[in-house]
């Protein structure tokens, strides 16, 4: 895919292999969000773990204490009080068997978090091959499989979000958008290094952070120094 003659511009402008604080990074990164839109930044971590051992394979959620700048879409499978109580926490589109239905048969996606009751995953379970392959299968293990349905949305649309290794041992997080102040930046940088670093796998041996780099959606990848940390205020 043909670059834009604005990203290759962008991308002359530092050194590419050059490791770079993570303030001097999002710096870089925001002044390379040339976009109409408000760009989202992003952060990835090459992890030194194998996803082919069960016990390697990393995916939980994170909360950044600065949000994403992003409206979050949250549907809830529930039903009774615990439909109520995903309504009056804010959530998107909330149904049972009707929801499960849309879903299903008239292709529904219109939504970025899907949380379920337990009680319901017999039913969301036959969405597996639909929502599976989008990452949006409730899980137990993000916390969107929960009998506290108020306080998962509530968390979502205030700035949890999820994470997985991927096939090669990497993890993608948006930090933000590209009009966050760089402080907001490091703040949600620091909570996904301190949040990665509680889930190391303890099997995983050797060199565990190998690896950062961060972008904007269109802009090209500035690399962190993996021994460099953010300092609470």
């Amino acid at each position: 895919m043909a670059k834009s003659k604005k990203y290759v511009d962008a991308s002359r402008r530092y050194d590419k292999q050059a490791l770079h604080e993570p303030a001097e990074a999002f710096e870089l990164v925001k002044s390379m969000a040339t976009k109409k839109f408000d760009e989202t930044v992003e952060a990835a971590f090459r992890l030194g773990v194998d996803p082919r051992k069960a016990d390697q394979m990393l995916r939980g959620t994170v909360s950044l204490p600065a949000g994403t700048g992003k409206d979050v879409r949250v549907a809830v499978f529930a039903t009774g009080d615990a439909a109520q109580e995903a309504r009056d926490a804010g959530a998107d589109v909330v149904g049972a068997e009707d929801l499960v239905n849309r879903v299903q048969n008239e292709g529904f996606m219109d939504f970025d978090i899907a949380i379920a009751t337990p009680d319901l995953m017999g039913q969301v379970g036959r969405l597996g091959r639909v929502l599976g392959p989008r990452g949006l299968m409730p899980n137990p293990k993000t916390g969107t499989v929960t009998t506290d349905v108020g306080r998962a949305v509530s968390e979502f649309k205030g700035g949890k979000v999820e994470y997985r290794t991927d096939r090669n041992g990497n993890v993608h997080v948006p930090l933000g958008k590209a009009s966050f102040p760089t402080e907001s930046l490091l703040r949600n940088y620091g909570a996904v290094l301190d949040e990665l670093q509680r889930a190391r796998p303890a099997s995983a041996k050797g060199r565990y952070l190998k690896g950062v780099a961060t972008s904007s959606t269109m802009g090209p990848g500035v690399r962190i120094s993996p021994d460099s940390r953010v300092e609470d205020d």
